[in-house]
C-alpha cells in the first residue's frame, strides 16, 4: 500500500519511527514490514492518561516481537501549552535519538486527513498557497529527512487495512475533545468532506504541490548551534518560508504581521526571542539578546566596520564561533 514513489527514500537507509501504538502509526509500523523497509521505533509518554502505559508496553511487544529497537522517553507533566510543549519535547527526543545513532529518516504517520485539517485551519486564518500546501511527503532537515509515507492515504483506509489483518491498535480517546481546535475542525468540517470527496481532495493536492514548487525553492540552511543562516533568495516568499519553517522547529509559529514586516524590514524581532537580520546577500536567524553588556572597545569598532546590525551584537559578542563567521564572510565579501 505504500507508494512505490517513497520507497527508494527509505529502502537501505535508517529510519526512525515516531510511534504511538495508535491506528496511524500502528498502520504504518505494519505497512513498513509489508514493504521489507527496515527501521526501528520511538514513542513518548506524557503520563497523562492511564492507557498511555499500555500504549508503551505494545510499542516494546511490537518491537521485540519483530527485532527493531524501541526508545522510550518519559516526559514531565506539562502545565500548559500542551500540544506546542508536546512536539518541542517529541522532536527534541527523535533528534537527539537521530544525531546519537545516525538515522536518515524520520517517519511520521500523518496521513490525508491530518494535511486537510490543517489546510482548512490555515485557509480560516488567513494563509497563503505555501502555507495551505501544508505537510509535504518529504522535507530536508539539518541532518536528517523527515518522511510521511501516509500522506496521500485517508485515516479510514489506514482502519480498513488494520481491521482486515485483525491488528491490535489503540484509540486516544483525547481525539473526540472537540474544545480543541484541531478536533473540532477534523469532526465538523474535514471528516464529512473527506467522507464523500476524498478523491477530488487528493487531486487537489496533487496539484497544490505543483504550484508550490514554483513558489518556493529549496535553500540550503545551515544551523551554528542556535545560529541559523542561508543565502538570501531573489523570491521573497521563499525567504519568508524558510524562517517560517526554521522557527516552527524551534516551537514558534511567525504571526500573520511579523511575516508583512519580513517583506520590508532588514531586521526585525520575532516574539521577542528571535532576531532576523539581512546581512551581505544572507539572511541571519539568531537568539535576540538585548544590547546591555559592556563589549570591548576593539570589538565595537570591528561590529561598526563590518557594518553589523546594533541588535546583532551581543549576541555576536557572546558567541566567538559566529564572530570568526562574521570576520570571514567580510573577508570573502
Amino acid at each position: 500500500m505504500l507508494s512505490s514513489k517513497i520507497l527508494p527514500t527509505l529502502q537501505n537507509k535508517k529510519n526512525l519511527l515516531a510511534f504511538s501504538a495508535g491506528g496511524d502509526s500502528t498502520a504504518l509500523f505494519f505497512l513498513l514490514l509489508d514493504a521489507n523497509v527496515d527501521f526501528d521505533i520511538a514513542i513518548v509518554d506524557y503520563g497523562l492518561r492511564e492507557q498511555s502505559k499500555d500504549e508503551v508496553l505494545y510499542a516494546k511487544e511490537l518491537a521485540s516481537k519483530y527485532a527493531k529497537e524501541c526508545y522510550i522517553f518519559s516526559a514531565k507533566t506539562i502545565e500548559k501549552n500542551f500540544e506546542a510543549r508536546a512536539r518541542e519535547i517529541r522532536y527534541t527526543f527523535f533528534e537527539e535519538l537521530i544525531q546519537k545513532y545516525n538515522y536518515d529518516n524520520l517517519l511520521t504517520a500523518h496521513h490525508l486527513g491530518d494535511r486537510f485539517e490543517w489546510m482548512l485551519m490555515q485557509f480560516c486564518r488567513g494563509a497563503g498557497c505555501v502555507e495551505i500546501a501544508g505537510m509535504q511527503v518529504i522535507e530536508h532537515r539539518d541532518n536528517y529527512k523527515l518522511v510521511r509515507p501516509l500522506l496521500g492515504m485517508d485515516k479510514s483506509e489506514l482502519l480498513d487495512y488494520l481491521n482486515d489483518k485483525n491488528i491490535k491498535y489503540f484509540e486516544d480517546k483525547t481525539n473526540l475533545d472537540e474544545s480543541i481546535k484541531r478536533n473540532s475542525f477534523r469532526h465538523s468540517y474535514s471528516n464529512p468532506l473527506l467522507k464523500n470527496y476524498k478523491d477530488g481532495i487528493k487531486k487537489s493536492f496533487a496539484y497544490i504541490d505543483e504550484d508550490r514548487k514554483d513558489l518556493v525553492q529549496e535553500v540550503d540552511l545551515k544551523v551554528m548551534d542556535d545560529f541559523a543562516y542561508f543565502p538570501k533568495s531573489n523570491s521573497i516568499r521563499t525567504n519568508i518560508y524558510t524562517i517560517d519553517k526554521y522557527l516552527k522547529s524551534c516551537g514558534h509559529l511567525v504571526s500573520a504581521s511579523e511575516k508583512e514586516l519580513l517583506k520590508t524590514k532588514q531586521t526585525i524581532i520575532i516574539g521577542r526571542k528571535f532576531l532576523i537580520n539581512n546581512y551581505k546577500g544572507f539572511i541571519f536567524i539568531s537568539p535576540y539578546i538585548k544590547n546591555n553588556i559592556i563589549m570591548e572597545k576593539e570589538f565595537k569598532e570591528k561590529m561598526r566596520i563590518y557594518k553589523i546590525e546594533p541588535k546583532l551584537r551581543a549576541y555576536i559578542y557572546k558567541n566567538q564561533n559566529i564572530y570568526e563567521f562574521i570576520t570571514k564572510i567580510n573577508n570573502l565579501y
